[in-house]
């Protein structure tokens, strides 16, 4: 076993060769105007876009959870078979999650409300709903996720016609009217 001694004198030695580290300069490469292009050949204005990026850093335990519920929702097919598999009546609530500025929330907010469920709508702009939305690995908005009496996540859906193509719920979603 290493003494106290041992190991402040291997730290000291750590720090002593990382002092004498020299690096080379990076080529860095980024997305611009559909194509990879070096950052260093970029002109003034694109590389002042550049430093104005902000960079999304997940903590640990976020980027498993979103891996968890990527997994969970590999296939939409997979979640209409599982709907439709259990009993008639079995989806009890839902929970609707929006954004402010999502041009895609509005329809399925009003298909959500024609539901003869009980439902919460979560708006994911405030610190509480996107607290809620990273409890269950949401990525997108909308989504709708639906939980039965015991309160399982049953399914998910991320439009009208996917809420209208479950079958348990297929009874309760108007069709739109034909002009």
């Amino acid at each position: 076993m290493r003494t106290v001694a041992e190991i402040k004198a291997d730290i000291d030695k750590v720090r002593a060769e990382m002092q004498d580290v020299h690096g080379t300069t990076t080529e860095v490469y980024a997305r611009i105007v559909g194509y990879y292009r070096s950052v260093r050949n970029w002109n003034r204005g694109k590389r002042e876009e550049y430093n104005h990026r902000k960079l999304f850093v997940p903590g640990t335990e976020s980027v498993q959870q979103h891996l968890a519920s990527a997994c969970d929702c590999v296939s939409q097919q997979v979640v209409r078979d599982t709907v439709a598999a259990t009993p008639e009546g079995s989806v009890a609530r839902y929970e609707l999650f929006v954004r402010d500025t999502c041009p895609n929330c509005p329809p399925v907010k009003d298909c959500c409300t024609a539901l003869p469920l009980s439902g919460a709508q979560i708006n994911v702009d405030s610190a509480e709903g996107l607290e809620r939305a990273a409890e269950l690995g949401i990525l997108s908005a909308p989504t709708v996720v639906f939980f039965d009496h015991s309160g399982n996540e049953i399914a998910r859906a991320h439009s009208v016609k996917e809420i209208r193509s479950m079958t348990t719920l297929r009874h309760a979603v108007a069709e739109p009217a034909l002009f």
